[in-house]
This record gives C-alpha cells, structure tokens and sequence, in this order.
C-alpha cells in the first residue's frame, strides 16, 4: 500500500472554543487553527487519540493521522504524509496548523521542513523525539526482529553519520520538546544501554534539538508519554503561549 493512499483516518473536527487562563498570543486561537498529529514508529492514531480528544475540547480542529511508519523510509513517509495532513487541515478553513507528534513522528515533520516551507505553520510540540538519534536504535539495528518489525524508518533513527538526525539541521520555527526520564519495565535493558537519563527508548540529552524555544523533562517514558494529562496540559500550554510551564517542583521539569 502506498504512503498517499495509508495516510487514512483524518478526524478534521471543529467545537466550540474553550476559554484559557491566559490570553494566546496573537494569531494563536485555538478556534482559528488546525492540529496535526502524528503518532510514533509501530504505534497507531488510536495512540495519540487522548491528546486528540483534549485539543478538541480546547477548540481546535483535529487532524490525527494513520500512517504506515513500519513500511516506509523517513523521507517517503515525509513526502505523503505531511501533505496530506496539510491538505486536510487547509480543508477546514484553519489559518493556523500546529504540530504534535510522538517519537518518529517529529523526524518526519523535521524532514519535511528541511525540504518545503508551510505558510501557515504555527507551532510543534515534539514528544520524546530522537532528534539526535538513539543508541537504542543503534544497538538493535542489526537485529532481525528489530529489522522486520520496524522497516526502512527504523534503520534510520541511530546516532551516526548515516542517520536521518545526522542529515537534519537546525529548527528555524516554533519547537518546544517534552522528554521522560522513565522507563516502562520491557524497556529496562534498554535503558542500561542508553548514555545518562532516558526514556527507555531516547536518552534526555539526544530528544533536544538546536533551535527550540522550550524543552521539558517529565518523569513518564517513551511508549507511555503522549497520554499523560500532564503531558497534555503542558502541550496546549506550548500551543497557545510558545512555551512550557516551569512552574513545578520535584517532579523531574528541567530546563533546557
């Protein structure tokens, strides 16, 4: 099956707008814009669909893909699924489209930012990203089950030249990262591997990318993180204001 035709499932739905606390910045209304989110390596939209369900409660317009991540290289996946995403969100009349993407996902927006400019883009929340690779990746890559269940993408998220976060620069627009410094218990040797605080997949210091304008540290891990209601909160918070709330304490929130 081709990446055009996989994209599938997008949910492009308006409702009313909910009042925040504090006014968004200019052009940033949650009633105006359009989210597209984009799920991690393996996973389905099903797992994005907490996050999903709270941003339409917020007011906004929800595109929440289906993507084939196991068939495809970076770059494939990159050249469909953006698009069409994009094509759906237009296709509501938003002004604003945002992004929220998990693990692989965020690679995915990356390259196709390093490629094409999106006029309307506002702002990206990136959960758990490999945006400097992961030795977890390079440590499986030759793994059979890991070959087979991953694809093309997966042989492409280690920490060497060879890398697709090797190949990316800089993000020249609206980023904020939020990471785990928790492993889920399958991930523990995993963990051992991994250089410094992990997520059991990503280590804390290679989910950072050059050029964000906020970066968090919450105690949840990789596979787990994109529902957590803090998780959340702090993405609708990134969305409307451009940055995190850093206003917790012993609960693992570091700066960048």
């Amino acid at each position: 099956m081709k990446p055009n035709a996989a994209v599938g499932l997008l949910a492009c739905l308006v409702l009313p707008f909910a009042v925040l606390p504090l006014p968004p910045a200019a052009g940033m209304e949650p009633g105006k814009a359009c989210v597209v989110l984009l799920h991690g390596m393996g996973r389905t939209s099903r797992s994005m669909e907490p996050m999903a369900e709270a941003l339409r409660s917020a007011g906004y317009r929800i595109c929440n893909v289906d993507y084939p991540s196991r068939e495809y290289s970076v770059q494939e996946l990159s050249r469909s699924v953006v698009p069409e995403a994009l094509l759906a969100c237009r296709s509501t009349g938003a002004e604003t489209v945002h992004f929220v993407t998990h693990s692989l996902g965020g690679l995915v927006v990356r390259f196709y930012l390093e490629k094409h400019a999106i006029p309307e883009l506002g702002r990206i929340v990136m959960l758990s990203p490999p945006n400097q690779g992961s030795e977890a990746a390079d440590a499986l890559k030759d793994n059979f089950l890991y070959r087979w269940f991953n694809g093309p993408a997966g042989q492409q998220l280690g920490t060497g030249p060879d890398g697709i976060p090797a190949r990316l620069g800089p993000v020249r627009v609206s980023v904020g990262v939020i990471t785990g410094n928790e492993h889920a218990f399958f991930d523990e040797w995993l963990s051992e591997i991994i250089p410094g605080a992990d997520d059991g997949k990503v280590s804390v210091r290679r989910a950072q990318v050059e050029g964000m304008d906020d970066f968090l540290v919450l105690p949840y891990s990789h596979p787990f993180i994109m529902e957590k209601e803090e998780v959340i909160s702090q993405t609708l918070h990134f969305l409307t204001h451009g940055r995190f709330r850093h206003d917790r304490t012993g609960t693992g929130v570091e700066g960048r």
